[in-house]
């Protein structure tokens, strides 16, 4: 179902799947181009502001993607929901999978961008894995809670795009969480997505382990686990009117 979601996004198109690498390549280029030639964005910590943007907006672009498509996933398969004895419990999954096809487009495109500024390989490149799981069970929990309420409430999904832009800019994605007051960053790390966006330029660009921040690990993942509880629980409870609402 994930190859399908994939192929169906580029079905009528001339190029089809190259369409996957062309979007982020043209959008890395662009943000290139605006910060580092027209803004004259200045290294972060000694890096190119380019690479550091690049690491941060990996897992925010994966995480807005599969939430906002996540939302009238349900809804978008009523045909399925309807007519048989579907587990609508695994369309937020196929999503998932879906949105992993571009994240490991970013994830060529980063290392390139290493390479060419000659950010050395080192072991620490492997938590990638570690933080895309997290990202992954975390946002699975969020999924199945907005695209269950959704079939009840259509303007979840909107309510959904509109907390997606706030986030993006409350998160700090294009913006080093250090130039804000110390009350303000302790406020700002209560979100879970700071603690995935500083793994992957942590993992990339700084080479910092997670162990080195027990507090907001086992912070997220009591998040993460009450979220994944909280979706299963609101999605089991509404599985049974689908149908009928549909």
């Amino acid at each position: 179902m994930a190859r399908r979601e994939v192929k169906g996004q580029y079905a009528a198109s001339v190029l089809g799947t190259a369409w996957t690498f062309i979007h982020p390549l043209v959008l890395i280029f662009v943000f290139w181009f605006v910060f580092s030639v027209g803004f004259k964005a200045k290294p972060m910590n000694n890096v190119p502001f380019v690479v550091w943007l690049t690491a941060g907006m990996m897992p925010w672009f994966l995480f807005a993607d599969i939430l906002a498509t996540s939302a009238g996933i349900v809804v978008g398969h009523a045909n399925l929901i309807k007519k048989t004895l579907f587990p609508s419990q695994v369309l937020p999954m196929v999503r998932i999978v879906a949105g992993l096809v571009t994240h490991f487009v970013f994830l060529i495109l980063l290392v390139g961008l290493l390479l060419f500024q000659h950010i050395s390989f080192t072991l620490y490149f492997f938590q990638f894995f570690y933080y895309s799981l997290c990202l992954c069970l975390f946002v699975l929990g969020l999924s199945w809670i907005v695209s269950s309420l959704n079939v009840f409430l259509r303007d979840i999904s909107q309510m959904v795009a509109v907390v997606v832009q706030v986030g993006f800019w409350v998160t700090p994605v294009f913006w080093d969480l250090q130039i804000m007051p110390k009350k303000a960053q302790l406020i700002l790390k209560l979100n879970p997505m700071y603690y995935i966006v500083q793994g992957y330029r942590d993992s990339f660009i700084y080479g910092v382990g997670f162990w080195h921040h027990p507090y907001q690990t086992v912070y997220f993942w009591v998040v993460c686990i009450a979220m994944l509880f909280l979706g299963v629980y609101v999605f089991q409870r509404l599985k049974p009117q689908f149908a009928d609402v549909l």
